[in-house]
């Protein structure tokens, strides 16, 4: 007699796409007053977010670290 070999179905997980999470006006005018003079890495800590994020969204708000932030970092 054979013995029948159970095969075992792997089940694929299907792969759910997130919604994006929506920043809130607090959340954007916070970002508008700290990213000019703060870590852009202490600012996503703060928001709860990732760092990448906050860099795409104040990019796309078109705000850039101040002259006097980036001397003290040793840029021009």
């Amino acid at each position: 007699m054979a013995k029948k070999k159970k095969v075992a179905k792997k089940k694929k997980a299907a792969k759910r796409k997130r919604a994006p999470k929506l920043w809130t006006k607090a959340e954007v005018n916070l970002l508008r007053k700290l990213f000019p003079t703060n870590p852009t890495s202490k600012i996503a800590a703060k928001l709860r977010r990732k760092t990448d994020t906050v860099k795409k969204k104040a990019s796309r708000m078109g705000l850039r670290k101040s002259k006097r932030y980036m001397r003290s970092l040793g840029r021009k």
